[in-house]
């Protein structure tokens, strides 16, 4: 029993994904984050960040948050903001899907759309600035990688016996990786850490490559040993393989991690991997994703 959702987050599951697995003497298991209470990843980061700014007293039941995200993000910060009885407003690109913004209303937050993640960003950047507003800018805050340095990195460890060798994630914020990958390389230094960027012209929501104005202030490019760029129709055909080959639901940028991680598994005689699946699909089905 737990005395809080809080108390849920973390500690998801590791599956290990065989049929689209094309090399047999190579493991890959997905890492399902949509098993969290908010059904993704950024349950972590935002328990971090929130709780974070509590303890240290940056803010209060008064303050108000501000705070720019593609969804899940967002998602998670009013489930959590909720809990802490905390008003937030969330500033995402209109091109958002539906679900998105109804679950992030439904948590009690104020949904705010402009054109872009970028534009998001800065309407955010400008709110902060003004009295009662507090941004946790989860870009340069970190708490967000922290998060996966205390839980995500060691549940991996822990769930493979010291046994993964690669490590795959889309990259957004990249606190994901960034965490995960302080603290696995802490346990083996040859454990090789892959992040994923879309090539030129894909727009796949929740990986980014950022122009240099914009990139995360948490992102340190020796932490990540090699990254696999992948397009927008390799990551929607994987995305569907994974629910109807491996019953695996999920959002775009998991199907786009795991196409990385099958390229990955082509080209090693041997090796565990695991790659990050990010949220649940049913975060998508207003989009043509499985259309």
């Amino acid at each position: 029993m737990a005395s809080s959702i809080l108390d849920l987050v973390g500690n998801t599951p590791l599956v290990e994904l065989k049929r689209i697995n094309p090399n047999p003497n190579v493991t890959i298991y997905g890492k399902l984050e949509g098993n969290n209470p908010g059904s993704s990843v950024k349950d972590r980061a935002a328990f971090s960040m929130i709780k974070g700014a509590l303890d240290r007293g940056e803010i209060n039941a008064k303050t108000r948050l501000i705070e720019a995200t593609s969804g899940n993000t967002g998602i998670a910060l009013a489930m959590i903001a909720s809990i802490y009885g905390i008003d937030i407003e969330l500033v995402m690109p209109a091109n958002s899907t539906r679900e998105r913004v109804l679950t992030m209303e439904a948590f009690g937050a104020k949904v705010t759309l402009t054109d872009g993640i970028e534009s998001a960003r800065d309407y955010a950047d400008a709110k902060a600035q003004e009295p009662g507003y507090f941004m946790l800018n989860q870009f340069a805050n970190p708490d967000n990688w922290k998060a996966h340095y205390r839980t995500t990195g060691p549940e991996i460890w822990r769930d493979t016996a010291g046994k993964v060798t690669h490590f795959v994630s889309s990259m957004g914020t990249t606190g994901t990786i960034m965490g995960t990958s302080r603290f696995l390389k802490e346990q083996n230094p040859d454990v090789q850490i892959v992040g994923c960027q879309p090539t030129d012209g894909s727009s796949i929501p929740g990986i980014r490559k950022w122009p240099e104005e914009y990139l995360p202030k948490i992102f340190e490019r020796e932490r990540v040993d090699r990254v696999i760029e992948v397009s927008a129709d390799n990551a929607t055909a994987t995305t569907r393989r994974l629910a109807r080959e491996e019953g695996v639901f999920a959002g775009m940028s998991s199907g786009g991690a795991a196409w990385a991680a099958v390229q990955l598994a082509q080209e090693l005689d041997s090796g565990v991997i695991v790659t990050i699946v990010c949220d649940r699909g049913d975060r998508y089905l207003s989009s043509d994703l499985f259309g």
